[in-house]
């Protein structure tokens, strides 16, 4: 009698094992954050090394392991090789988490995303890795665990909290720049993957935004890392020069925090610019940044249905697709953000919101990192910076010119 190995697709795998963290740590098994804070040497070895934050990082390394295995259980893959891979993988991620976490660094806003895809591109372009270790390399599926934990961000209630002229203009900043880039992008003739994440990228939220998109897209992973590096680089001279651009304009720290809020495209960013100009335009531009992302879960929903449906109706040709066309092809991860996103909107308190939140952002931040490592392990660097490249540049960097002159406009409307 012949045995047959049960697998599921791994959409519903990662929608299984994003849910089953979420709800490990509601009922109180609750992994703790390690800090990976530090400014010189000696508090690097005080702090991060203590013995305490090193058990921290050993539990987030046996969840990550737990998940992979049973992941590789579920999809049918060799647990063996999962075994040797992801440790390996974890280690280089770390790596990367800790230069992510240096003052200095903190300050360029250098996310661990970069650092982790800088890394796994030195040594997969340095040293050749065996064929079964690539194989076991499945960026994607810890993009989707990832996402799956940032819907637990995405509170609907924040969106009241975050003011009506907030997200006004954080509805008209994405609605406009987004079908500029890709209107963009498509008189420029690149293709609609790159197109798709590149619009979401300068429009939404930056980093994540991109990352929401590739995922609900089957997107290229080389050219998810692409747009990234577009946009971690592109935000250092906003975040610097911005300010005082808006200070030599005469703006009011009002209309200016809601220019930097809706202009650059990561919230740390945000941040640090927002802080350079005063505290109410810090207040403004997180709330506006905040709204944003906060439209994040909707346009991955919105461009899921869209790809979901164009996918469909080229496959069929003639047909129109149908109902069960669409949701076969549907990105079922996109669910698991949703329901995260409700369930911690409508279901969770406040109370313990408050105690799982840092755990599960930490965790979500650590899967992206395991992702990019991974991405970068199985990218060849002349693949990702190659001539094809030139015109998503030109793009991005026009995107971002109109997103930079639109979002003022904008807000001496709204805030001045």
């Amino acid at each position: 009698m012949s045995t047959r190995k049960i697998t599921l697709p791994e959409d519903w795998v990662v929608v299984l094992l994003g849910l089953g963290t979420i709800f490990l740590s509601l009922l109180g098994l609750i992994v703790p954050k390690p800090n990976f804070n530090w400014t010189n040497v000696s508090e690097f070895q005080t702090t991060v090394l203590q013995s305490a934050n090193l058990q921290a990082i050993g539990y987030q390394f046996l969840l990550v392991l737990l998940t992979a295995v049973i992941g590789a259980l579920l999809l049918g893959k060799s647990i063996r090789a999962t075994v040797i891979v992801v440790p390996v993988v974890f280690l280089l991620s770390l790596i990367a988490l800790f230069f992510a976490g240096n003052s200095v660094v903190k300050e360029f806003n250098l996310e661990a995303v970069i650092f982790s895809l800088a890394i796994g591109l030195l040594i997969s372009n340095l040293f050749k890795l065996p064929i079964w270790f690539k194989a076991v390399l499945n960026a994607e599926f810890y993009v989707k665990i990832g996402l799956i934990l940032l819907g637990t961000s995405v509170i609907f209630g924040d969106i009241l909290e975050a003011g009506a002229r907030g997200l006004v203009q954080a509805l008209l900043v994405v609605l406009s720049v987004w079908y500029f880039a890709f209107w963009l992008c498509k008189k420029l003739k690149i293709d609609k993957e790159m197109s798709l994440m590149l619009s979401s990228a300068v429009s939404i939220c930056g980093v994540s935004a991109a990352i929401a998109t590739s995922g609900a897209i089957e997107g290229d992973s080389k050219k998810l890392s692409y747009v990234i590096s577009l946009v971690l680089i592109t935000a250092i001279p906003m975040m610097i020069f911005m300010p005082y651009i808006a200070d030599w304009m005469g703006l009011s720290q009002a209309v200016t925090g809601a220019w930097l809020g809706g202009s650059i495209d990561t919230t740390g960013a945000v941040v640090a610019s927002g802080s350079l100009v005063g505290e109410e335009a810090l207040k403004i531009s997180t709330i506006v940044k905040f709204s944003q992302n906060v439209l994040l879960g909707i346009a991955a929903f919105a461009i899921s249905i869209y790809w979901t449906y164009n996918s469909a109706k080229k496959a069929e040709h003639v047909e129109k697709p149908t109902l069960s066309i669409i949701w076969e092809r549907f990105p079922k991860f996109v669910l698991g953000f949703v329901f995260a996103s409700l369930l911690f909107s409508f279901a969770v308190s406040e109370d313990t919101y408050a105690n799982v939140k840092d755990s599960l952002k930490s965790i979500q931040g650590l899967w992206f990192a395991l992702a990019f490592t991974s991405i970068g392990l199985e990218t060849n660097i002349k693949d990702l910076f190659g001539h094809e490249s030139k015109k998503p540049l030109y793009a991005f960097l026009i995107a971002q010119t109109f997103n930079i002159a639109i979002t003022l406009v904008i807000a001496v409307i709204l805030f001045g």
